[in-house]
């Protein structure tokens, strides 16, 4: 089967609102306005995200992230805040998942960012074998478990 990766920034790509329609429908989350929730996507401007795509056209998953800066009145720290990801149910479980994670991080590296983190409301052992650690110290708006990685 082949596999084409591709690196989007426009959330209005028919096959990325299809997936994350899916995502969402799995995590049994309701939306009224899907066309604000992808809008916004756009609006934001550094939003991106790896869209994997049989050669048929059908969408194996996606890992959307977007470049962040963490900054104080001294310091200053850039990391790629990974916000969802999602592979389809049939084709879990073949590394699908670990390559979307790859090609993030090397964006993220190749854009100078140090580090990647996210929260996590699933099992967190895959990134936990991907190198990602508790985040100490670190806590979400939205009271999940926050892991990070170090890109360098």
């Amino acid at each position: 089967m082949s596999i084409c990766d591709l690196l989007i920034s426009d959330f209005y790509d028919p096959r990325f609102q299809c997936a994350f329609r899916l995502y969402f429908d799995e995590l049994d989350v309701r939306l009224k306005n899907w066309e604000g929730l992808f809008r916004e996507m756009n609006e934001s401007g550094e939003n991106r995200a790896y869209l994997r795509v049989t050669g048929t056209g059908e969408t194996v998953g996606f890992l959307q992230f977007i470049p962040i800066t963490f900054s104080s009145w001294f310091f200053e720290e850039k990391a790629g805040f990974i916000r969802e990801f999602w592979v389809a149910p049939r084709f879990r479980g073949q590394g699908h998942g670990s390559a979307l994670l790859e090609l993030t991080e090397n964006w993220c590296r190749g854009n100078g960012l140090c580090k990647t983190i996210l929260t996590s409301d699933t099992t967190p052992d895959i990134y936990l074998k991907k190198g990602y650690r508790p985040a100490t110290g670190c806590t979400a708006k939205n009271k999940m478990p926050v892991f990070v990685k170090e890109l360098w």
